[in-house]
Formats: structure tokens, sequence, C-alpha cells
């Protein structure tokens, strides 16, 4: 049964007689205004405004023609594309909520998380063809005439997006909506189970959308996008250069060496990177020969920007560095500005406007400046929910004494005397060993400072003496020799008593998600299977 999106709670602060200006109705100006200007550029070419919003309106009268309803879900299975692009605009244009899903997930969660959000079509890309099949018997919901082909072979769905549009209008007839309405589900990472479909309305998004121009995203940005369409973090600068008429340029899947490529022959002026990826675009040989001359701004997400990093980045490319921090579900936002702010890169910052950030103990009070504790926060950008999740929701919230909510961030940090923001550790991640507190990021910062080491992880893995202990794994930089016992003793050297870790294991690699974050999980697990609870 379809849940009536609208109508599940909204916790944002409300403004009377807030100007609504819908995605979908903005960029139709653009097929004026900007009918030559480049939209996207991608591997297979540039495509201007007039032809972007053609596609996006042919999508927008296809799907309605076939039945959409205001608020009802399509979902897509893709990686970076044009066509992709337009489907978004496209759904949003005919009311429609957008559901971009992970290629990296399961079959089974794949499965589960089209259920969930009860979507009536599904656009799926040539690479995802064999992920489809593998699921594609238990979506009895979705007939063969609503799940599509992204690109021009059919082959094992039946339906091209070029076939399935046919001679459908590029009038523009976009759907009317208001503040209240669902944009789009984000469905959170998960293994087991039906992952979380993070709800955002009209409301979340046009005021980030309104807030990262301010950070130059507007008509005259040219933005690299390089991470993936179903997280959060691209689209937190993606909307926003379509809103106001700029230019994406669209990496299907990432490599340092092309980004470089890219964004000297198109004159990039700005990207929204998470640290592995600034790591490795730093790291390639050829760097300093690109001309990056007309970058504005750099910005990171998804996981803390080592302070040896952000200096790395400061000295060699041009255009300012800023570092923001929030959760896909809102309510958290900060920024650091590092060029303004060289002595707090150790800090996410100070929250953004309109956004307020506090402290809590275990039992939910309130702690001072300096104190250590669970992040919580309040924002102008906040989702409605979790999709059919009442109980998880309520669990997120957190109620000040003023009557306000925040959302609870499942980060453990502090707030410094000067406002900044410092993060130690998911809550889940903390390490409990003998009573004591351990902060795997302290200890991490301590392996990263070895001269040997290119990559570190602290997990907590179980201890008879003292209930769990840290265990640092380890990459090595290319030509070290280095022994795990070597670089124990020596980070053993550096960290107090109660923090010290208890083995070394020296890896290949890390497990990274597609954004960059390290899967503690995935780590944890092999040396927990064994233990009963």
């Amino acid at each position: 049964m379809k849940s009536n999106l609208s109508e599940m709670p909204v916790y944002a602060p409300i403004t009377q007689n807030e100007p609504m200006e819908a995605i979908g109705h903005r960029i139709q100006g653009f097929a004026i205004t900007r009918a030559d200007h480049p939209a996207l550029i991608s591997e297979q070419g540039s495509v201007s405004w007039r032809a972007l919003l053609n596609q996006a309106n042919q999508i927008a009268n296809r799907l309605r023609d076939a039945g959409l309803q205001p608020g009802d879900s399509v979902a897509a299975l893709s990686e970076n594309n044009t066509n992709y692009i337009a489907l978004y605009l496209g759904v949003l244009t005919a009311g429609g909520c957008m559901v971009p899903l992970s290629g990296m997930a399961s079959a089974e969660a794949l499965g589960l998380m089209l259920s969930d959000c009860s979507a009536q079509f599904l656009f799926v890309s040539q690479k995802n063809r064999d992920l489809l099949h593998s699921f594609r018997a238990g979506l009895q919901d979705l007939s063969d005439d609503r799940i599509v082909a992204m690109d021009d072979d059919s082959k094992g769905i039946g339906q091209t997006l070029r076939d399935w549009l046919g001679h459908a209008s590029a009038e523009a007839r976009p759907a009317d909506v208001s503040l209240d309405d669902a944009f789009n589900i984000i469905y959170s990472s998960g293994t087991t189970g039906t992952p979380k479909g993070i709800l955002h309305d009209y409301r979340f998004r046009q005021r980030q959308m309104e807030r990262m121009s301010r950070y130059g995203l507007d008509g005259d940005a040219i933005n690299l996008v390089s991470t993936p369409l179903y997280s959060n973090t691209t689209l937190v600068s993606v909307l926003p250069t379509l809103f106001h008429g700029g230019t994406l340029v669209v990496m299907a899947k990432f490599d340092a060496r092309r980004f470089l490529q890219l964004a000297e022959t198109h004159r990039v002026t700005h990207a929204m990177l998470v640290p592995v990826q600034y790591q490795r675009i730093l790291a390639d040989a050829e760097f300093d020969r690109f001309d990056l001359s007309n970058f504005k701004l750099k910005l990171c997400t998804s996981a803390p920007l080592r302070p040896e990093v952000i200096a790395d980045a400061i000295a060699r490319w041009p255009g300012n560095l800023r570092e923001v921090y929030g959760l896909t579900e809102g309510g958290i936002s900060t920024s650091l500005d590092c060029a303004a702010h060289p002595d707090k890169w150790s800090s996410v910052g100070i929250p953004t406007e309109g956004a307020e950030v506090r402290v809590i103990d275990e039992d939910g009070c309130e702690l001072s400046k300096g104190e250590t504790g669970e992040l919580v926060g309040r924002a102008i950008s906040m989702m409605r929910g979790y999709v059919n999740r009442p109980e998880q929701t309520q669990e997120m919230l957190w109620e000040s004494p003023e009557g306000d909510m925040f959302y609870r961030s499942g980060d453990m940090g502090r707030i410094d005397e000067d406002g900044f923001i410092h993060i130690l550790d998911r809550r889940k991640d903390m390490i409990i060993s003998g009573g004591f507190n351990i902060y795997a990021v302290d200890l991490e910062k301590v392996l990263l400072a070895h001269p040997a080491v290119d990559d570190a992880a602290v997990i907590g893995i179980p201890s008879e003496q003292w209930g769990e202990t840290p265990l640092g794994l380890v990459v090595l930089k290319p030509g070290h020799q280095d022994s795990g016992p070597m670089i124990l003793e020596w980070a053993n050297g550096q960290l107090g008593k109660s923090q010290r870790i208890s083995t070394i294991e020296l890896r290949e690699e890390l497990p990274r998600s597609t954004i960059g974050k390290v899967l503690k999980r995935e780590l944890r697990a092999p040396y927990w299977q064994t233990i009963t609870h």
C-alpha cells in the first residue's frame, strides 16, 4: 500500500509565506535564456539547455500519459549519464518523486527498496541489467511495460528509453507542487533487511539549492560531477547547478587522471569530492602540469579531510577548499572555510546559516563546550522522516529544552571554545575497552602520521581481558617494507596508556563505499561472527 508521503510530519523550521519556485517550473525558462548554453557535458558529448529540456519534458509527459500521479515514485538504477539527468528532471517536472538506487546494493536490498517506495516505474542502464534480472521475479507490482532500458540496447528488458518515449510531446507542462510535496527518496546503505528511505521534500531541496548558490553553484558554475547520483553528496552540488542554469561535466566513473583532463578541458570551476578522491587526484604524478586555474571552489564531504591533504590542496590546487559536514537526513549542517581557518583544519567548521548544533550525553542531557558526546542538529533542511518507518524516525529525534526537534547524528564529537565542531567517531564505532571510551579517529590520526602508512582504520575486536580492544588495519605506501610490529611499537609510543592498539594487521587495501567511506562493518564482521549476544 502506497504511503501518502506529503502527509509525513514536518520537522524543519516553518517560514510563513515562504516563496516557492519548483525546479520543474524554474528550468523551463532556460530553453529561451540559455538555449544554446551547455547544460551537460559527458563522454558522449555536449547537450544544450534547449535539448535537455526537450528530453526532460518528453519524459514528464510520457510518464503522465502512462499514469504517473503526483507524488508517485520513479526509480532508476544507473551510472551517471545524460539520460539519467534528463530522467531526474523529467520526474520532477511531472510531479513525481525520484528514487535513485545504488548499483552497489544487493539484489535483495534493491527489491525491498522498490517495494518500500512503491515505485511505479524503473529505469535501468545496460551495466545493471544482470543485477535487475537477479531480483526481477520479485517485482510483482512492476509490469514489463514500466521497466525501461536507459540505453539504446533493450536486450533483456524489452524497450529502450527512445522507444518508450515514442512521439511524446516536448511541451512544457510542469506540475504544480508545494513545499510539502515529495522531491526524492534516498536509501541508506544496508546489507540486511530493508534500507531506510530518507524522504526529502521541496522545502528541504529548495532551501539547500538557494544556500549552495552562495558558494558559486549558480548559472556561471561549471561543476565536475564524479560521484554517483544515488548519493546525497552528489545531489547537494548537482541540483543547485541545474536549478540556476549552470553546466554539469558528468563522469560515469571516477578516475583521477581523467578528472584532471576534464577539469582542464572544460575550464571547471567547482567540484564536490570525497577525501579518497582528493588523495588520488593530488597523488597523480602529472597533477602539476594540468591547468586548474578556473577553479573557484572545491567542496569535500562524506568524511573529515586530513589536515595534510587540506594543506596540499590549498598549496597546489587553485581556488578555495570548503569542507562540509551533514547528514543525508539533514538537521546537521556545518562548513569549514579552509583558507580562512588554517588553525581549524582538524574540525568540520561551524554551523551554516540557519543551523544549530549541540552535544548531548547518553541520557539526552546537553553538554557544555569542550565536552564529548553525541552531536545533534537542527537546520533549515530536515528530512520528513524514514518512509514507512515512524518508529525509526522517532529514534532519530532529540527534543531540546525549548521544545525544538533536533536530529541525532550518531557521531561523537565536541564543540571547541570558538564554536568549531570536531568529530571523533561514529557512536556505533566507538570502542569501549576496560571501561574506557576509545575514539578510533584518534588512533587513526597517529597511524596515518607514520611515514610508511598510506591508509589506516581502527576497529574494536573481542577481548577476554578488556571486553574489546583496538585493532589497527594498515595499508603501506608503495616501496615501504615496515612490519606490523614496527608500526605498532611506534604508534603506541604516541598514544596514552588507555588508547593503545593491541595488534596491527597489514592489508592490500581497505574496503570503501562508492563515496569513499571505509566500510568498518565489513572489517569488524570476521572478528565478531563467532560471538553470540
